[in-house]
Formats: C-alpha cells, structure tokens, sequence
C-alpha cells in the first residue's frame, strides 16, 4: 500500500456509489449526494446506501467493478478499509481513517479523508480561518480529524477534554504526530472549553447538555458535529448567547462535496443544492 495524490476523477458516463456502515439506516449521504447528481445532470449515476459491518467489509469491496464510482464509508469502517486499498492519501493515513474510497479508471482502490477539508471549508465558510488557541469536547475518531484540521488553523495549543487516560494519552499521541500542541484536561472541567474561541465537540448526544449553564457571555464559534437532534442544547445555549454555531450538517455537506468531485470528476459540486436537500430531510424527521 502506498500514499498518493487524488486519483484521476472518472468521467460523467453511468457509474454506482453507496454509503457503508453500521448502522446505515440514519444517513444523509444518499440525500446529499443524489442532489448533486440531478443539478450536475447525471441522470444514469445512482447512490445507495448499504449495511455493511467489518466482517462484511472484505468481500463487499472485493466486488466493486467498473461499474462503481467509489463509496463513502461510516462507522466502524474508517480503519477497518485501510488494508483493503490499494493506495491511500497523506490526508487519511495521518489520521488512520479513510471515509471515501474512489474506484480509479485502472482499477485501483484510492482512500482519502474529507472530514478534514470538509471540517476546515466549513469554517472558511463562517470566517474561520486562524485561531489563537482551541478546545475539543471528546477523543474519538472524529477528534482525531479535528486535531488534524487544527493543525491548520490553530496558531497555539489545543486543549482536549477526555474522559480516561488512556484517551488522554491518544490524543497526546496524535497532537504529536499532526504537530498540534495538545494539552488534556479530564471531562469535570469541561466548562472550561467553553472560553475558547474555537470549541469542537465531538461527543454523543446528550453529553454536552451539562455544559449549557457554563457558556460564556460572549461566546466564541462552536462547532457541534451532531446534526441530529439539531439544534443541540449547548448549540442553541451558545446561539442564544449570541456566539457562531456550526453543526454536524456543516460537515457533513462539505465533506459530501468532495467526495461527488473525486467520484465524479466534477468540480465544483453543487454546495448549494446539497445543503439544502440536507436541510429538507432533516426538517422532514
């Protein structure tokens, strides 16, 4: 296996594309993404989405043919698909978590990120583009994409609220690895996050609900990648206190985009158009 650069996109003629994962049934990817297709006038390219755990994995992309674009990949595949690709981007092998994988016209299976663009063109979008210091809420997978998003955006350290030591120390590891200064604090002070100018959350919902009594008076930007139940309490605490909020749809809708322009080869994909089919069936819920 060897790191590259973007495959050659595929051409506009009849292809498939899916979203994996377990469980599968909540995504928005297919929303999304079928978007994009009827504004780019794909009318033969389809998009499914398929329950598929890490026993399955092997044998389901083991299958895909030519007739297939490429597939986006939930949770608890990001890791799981790395030894099945032939070849995977600097971007994905610094976090260890490849969530689109691109079928190239010679056959071979491409791995990349784009939670990491997407989470940093999602907050270019709202004027976000250098912070003095940060905090992340969690120390999943996620949290790792986010370490590595500030890397590129944080001039200072990033404080990360965990709950164990053994998290603690994951995330230590990776600050060192994506050259962020990380800094841990265990989960009881995790108000503390709250006065700084970036906040990230990356935790399960209902964990940050404690936090609303402690957001600041003038709150800086916080990103909650949750997008359902949306908004959040601490979301609509910290929009309440007049602070910038990004949600989970943010994230979702630019890291979407940029798997349409690796699968399809067009560029730009319509970020319009697939924000708002997100934001109509999340409304239809």
């Amino acid at each position: 296996m060897s790191t590259t650069n973007t495959p050659h996109p595929h051409g506009t003629a009849k292809r498939r594309a899916a979203v994996l994962g377990s469980p599968i049934a909540h995504s928005l990817s297919p929303v999304l993404h079928r978007a994009a297709y009827a504004q780019l006038g794909l009318a033969d390219w389809t998009y499914d989405q398929f329950e598929v755990d890490e026993q399955a994995l092997p044998g389901f992309i083991a299958d895909l043919d030519d007739d297939w674009a490429g597939v986006s990949l939930t949770m608890p595949l990001k890791r799981a698909v790395i030894p099945l690709l032939d070849e995977v981007s600097p971007t994905a092998a610094a976090v260890e978590a490849v969530n689109t994988v691109v079928r190239t016209d010679d056959g071979r299976l491409h791995g990349d990120n784009t939670d990491i663009p997407g989470l940093l063109a999602a907050l270019r979008e709202r004027g976000v583009t250098g912070v003095e210091s940060a905090a992340v809420l969690g120390a999943g997978a996620t949290a790792s994409s986010a370490l590595a998003a500030l890397a590129h955006l944080c001039h200072g350290p990033v404080t990360a609220y965990v709950r164990s030591t053994a998290r603690a120390e994951e995330m230590r590891g990776w600050g060192e690895r994506l050259g962020v200064q990380v800094r841990t604090e265990p989960w009881d002070r995790a108000a503390g996050a709250l006065i700084e100018p970036l906040v990230i959350a990356t935790t399960p919902a209902g964990t940050t609900d404690p936090l609303v009594v402690d957001v600041p008076a003038r709150p800086g930007t916080l990103f909650d990648v949750l997008y359902e139940p949306w908004p959040t309490p601490l979301a609509a605490a910290w929009a309440a206190h007049g602070g910038a909020v990004l949600g989970g749809l943010d994230l979702l809708v630019h890291q979407a985009v940029l798997q349409v322009e690796q699968m399809t080869g067009c560029v730009p994909a319509p970020l319009e158009a697939m924000r708002k089919a997100g934001e109509a069936a999340l409304h239809d819920r």
